[in-house]
């Protein structure tokens, strides 16, 4: 037997850990466990499996695989299927594979090779050799049941999406402007200052988002509430009056749906506003009010300062926080849900603070509104790993501010390498099962962040790359209003600028980058979700490159983060292959097999196979 110690030195630490190498396997690194994004139903006839191995550890990971049930002469009846490493990232190897269970159900291990041993690794532990005279020693997955597999709403993948914060976009009818309105754009943003975007504003820009190429409208809250971003409701069930009324929202939501385009509202669940009437009760009547129980009160008389004596979001003591394990409240709140969806068709939901409230509430969310409408899109603000979350009960997709810190990191902050971009979004990628990262909701700027043109100084070209990655990526991608005509602003409330409508300000040559993207990803499915993303193996310290390919053909996106113009050499035998590069229309065969791109500075290429 091999063992060899390991000394590691960990930096601002008082020890040294050892680790053991036992037959040239770190077994300590090895991780699996039959559910969430490691074992999951794709579908209900395929089923998904991964392992994660120490990086650069194993030379080959195979499945050992069988139905519990298929004996001969008192062996299980097992088959073997090689895994394909999917990604690495800074410590890990991820191995993958797709199984079709004849029966629907399936007993696993895997066996492990590092070049030199080999172990088998079942839910039992480690063995020399598969152990065969009972599945027991094997991994579960018991039965892959119709009713378990996550599935979002199928038009959600094919979606492009536009994030209208409705104060700022457009002012279409001065009749509601609110008291003290500015004229539109005459100053810098604040948090309190109005300048009377309304609902009537987006109708009369339908025509513009369409020739964009946009199929859904994602918009901040429109119901009743004190501030100019809504986000501190003071009736869930009314149209805030500067917005419009119900009927300017029926018209609304009826031609974007004439035009191809879905609508999502957002919902503020977490919290109520400070003039919610039953937290006005509250604050009027202490302990006597029938609403006491509505809120996390701590006690009574209530205080808003220095700090409040009742829970918030974040110490904001005009957003009280909602208690919704009261039955009152989430009877109040569920009716909210079903309310907008039955009697106005919306399409989705996005949830404001969806972490803070408790998953039973989630759970009887999502029963409610999708018994109305099945295909309705769930999305919930989360900023980190939300796995416990899109588990097919609750949500079908969170924002994906992992995908957008690591391309702010890359593009804007030049904070990581190459490299280190190449394994954070593999270990993104690898965060969820494939068929949840299809849904995710892809963003590089919202009200919440400055915007994307400022983040990167103002470089429109590192602007045009980043909408490259966006708009060719797996998930589904939302634009944030004016950034495609090169709007710049700050943190809060700076990105919160009045939408430029002055054609001889905006940035025309990157609208149409952004346009042209947005129909290259209609008219190429594998630009979207169809087939499996791997980024390509490289030790090119300026380019990266990551391919769609769904078996039959294969589309590489390569990027060039250098000024200068450099060679990328792709890893395929392409020799006799036709090759069309898609954003050029250039077609062209390969007689060597012997391919390296050239790619401009600060460029990118669409080759398809």
């Amino acid at each position: 037997m091999i063992d060899i110690q390991i000394v590691v030195f960990y930096p601002y630490c008082n020890y040294i850990f050892i680790e053991r190498k036992v037959n040239g396997l770190i077994k300590e690194a090895i991780y699996h466990r039959p559910k969430d994004n490691y074992a999951y139903a794709c579908t209900n006839e395929e089923l998904h499996i991964r392992i994660r191995t120490k990086k650069n550890d194993m030379c080959e990971v195979t499945l050992v695989h069988g139905d519990p049930y298929e004996w001969i002469d008192k062996h299980w009846i097992a088959a073997t299927v090689p895994m394909v490493k999917s990604g690495s990232d800074e410590l890990f190897d991820y191995w993958s594979v797709k199984v079709r269970p004849p029966h629907k159900r399936l007993r696993y291990g895997f066996i492990l090779n590092d070049g030199t041993q080999s172990v088998c690794l079942t839910e039992k532990g480690f063995y020399s050799e598969p152990p065969l005279d009972d599945t027991a020693y094997y991994y579960s997955f018991p039965f892959l049941n119709d009713a378990d597999v996550f599935k979002a709403p199928e038009w959600v993948k094919d979606t492009v999406w536009y994030q209208i914060f409705p104060e700022r976009f457009a002012n279409g009818d001065p009749a509601t402007n609110p008291e003290n309105t500015l004229p539109w754009g005459s100053e810098d943003p604040t948090p309190t200052n109005f300048f009377g975007g309304d609902i009537e504003g987006v109708i009369q820009n339908i025509g513009y988002l369409k020739n964009l190429g946009i199929t859904g409208i994602y918009f901040t809250p429109i119901f009743k509430a004190y501030s100019n971003h809504k986000y501190d409701t003071i009736d869930y069930l009314e149209i805030d009056p500067q917005f419009g009324d119900k009927e300017t929202l029926k018209r609304l939501i009826d031609t974007c749906h004439e035009h191809g385009i879905k609508v999502m509202l957002d919902a503020v669940f977490n919290h109520s506003g400070f003039y919610f009437p039953q937290f006005q009760d509250v604050l009027k009547n202490g302990e006597n009010s029938p609403y006491k129980e509505w809120f996390h009160t701590r006690e009574f008389p209530l205080l808003t300062e220095p700090l409040p004596n009742y829970h918030t979001f974040s110490f904001v003591a005009q957003m009280p926080k909602l208690n919704t394990e009261n039955e009152e409240v989430k009877k109040y709140l569920l009716e909210v849900g079903r309310y907008w969806v039955r009697e106005f068709d919306i399409d989705g939901w996005r949830l404001d603070v969806a972490n803070e409230v408790d998953h039973a509430f989630w759970r009887d969310f999502r029963r409610e509104v999708k018994a109305i409408k099945p295909d309705l899109y769930i999305l919930g603000e989360i900023w980190h790993d939300s796995m416990p979350w899109l588990r097919g009960d609750q949500f079908d997709a969170v924002m994906n501010y992992p995908f957008t810190t690591n391309i702010l990191n890359l593009f804007a902050r030049d904070k990581i390498t190459v490299k280190q971009f190449i394994e954070n979004m593999t270990n993104v990628l690898h965060m969820y099962p494939k068929n949840v990262n299809e849904a995710a909701f892809n963003l590089v700027g919202s009200h919440d962040t400055p915007r994307i043109l400022t983040e990167c100084g103002g470089d429109i070209e590192k602007v045009k790359q980043i909408y490259t990655v966006l708009l060719t990526f797996v998930g589904t991608p939302c634009i944030y209003y004016g950034d495609e005509i090169g709007m710049a602003g700050g943190a809060d409330p700076g990105c919160r600028h009045c939408m430029v409508w002055d054609e001889d300000k905006q940035n025309k040559d990157l609208f149409g980058h952004i346009e042209r993207l947005i129909t290259l990803r209609r008219d190429y499915p594998l630009l979207a979700n169809e087939g499996d993303l791997y980024f390509l193996p490289s030790h090119h310290e300026t380019c990266f490159a990551y391919s769609k390919t769904n078996g039959e053909k294969t589309i590489v996106i390569i990027i060039n983060m250098d000024s200068q113009q450099t060679e990328y050499p792709l890893p395929f035998n392409l020799e006799g292959k036709k090759i069309t590069n898609l954003w050029s229309g250039e077609e062209y065969a390969l007689e060597s097999d012997d391919l390296k791109a050239i790619i401009d500075g600060n460029g990118f290429a669409i080759l398809e196979f």
